[in-house]
């Protein structure tokens, strides 16, 4: 999700006004993505870059997953919705760790679309810390270096809880942007990518369609090929 600060800029507002009415993007495309029968929908909310932004900026960051999850987790609920999380929750502050975990918590029980924050999420600290995982199993016999490939390597990725559904079919990144910017490094290897000039507060449920349907157009061979 890129382009609130430069949406804010172009109507002479200040930076937070744009991740403010950037969250009320986040609930449309939510709704959006669950009506089309979306499984999982992981959006890159913060990084582990984006404490280098201005201290004010970070703490409106911080505070709005405490009001986005008071007044949205109702509507995930009726929905079926479930919240998850990708990133180090613990290196948030109390006040958004406790919002967080009571959203995880109070959404838990839905059989709908899983709703997956990437949250103080970095896909390089999270490689780092799937090798120190697997070495420390590998140290204590858990595991043998035999039994080491790709399954076990997703398995402790910060997405192992995903399962099947840990590596996305489709990346989208909205306001003109074209790099990854340290996102899900291992989980899309294979994944289809749009990019779009639409800044994120203004992509609708219409242009998340018409992404869809860019991915639809694609041949997805996985390095093999069709007959």
């Amino acid at each position: 999700m890129d382009g609130n600060g430069r949406w804010a800029k172009k109507r002479l507002m200040p930076r937070v006004a744009g991740h403010k009415r950037g969250m009320e993007t986040v609930k449309t495309i939510t709704k959006a993505a669950n009506k089309l029968g979306i499984k999982v929908l992981t959006l890159y909310a913060f990084s582990t870059e984006n404490w280098k932004r201005p201290q004010d900026e970070v703490k409106y960051l911080m505070k709005l997953p405490i009001d986005f999850f008071d007044k949205f987790v109702p509507e995930l609920v009726e929905q079926g919705i479930r919240v998850k999380v990708t990133g180090d929750i613990d290196g948030l502050p109390e006040a958004t760790q406790t919002a967080v975990n009571n959203a995880i918590r109070d959404t838990e029980s839905g059989s709908g679309m899983i709703l997956n924050f990437a949250l103080n999420y970095g896909s390089r600290t999270e490689i780092v810390n799937m090798v120190q995982k697997i070495a420390k199993q590998a140290a204590d016999h858990t595991i043998e270096l035999k039994d080491i490939d790709e399954q076990i390597v997703s398995k402790n990725l910060m997405t192992g809880f995903l399962g099947d559904l840990s590596d996305p079919d489709l990346l989208i990144r909205t306001s003109g942007e074209e790099r990854i910017s340290n996102f899900l490094l291992w989980q899309i290897a294979y994944s289809e990518l749009v990019f779009t000039p639409v800044l994120w507060p203004d992509f609708t449920s219409t242009t998340l369609e018409e992404s869809i349907l860019e991915y639809q157009k694609r041949d997805r061979r996985f390095g093999g090929i069709k007959k």
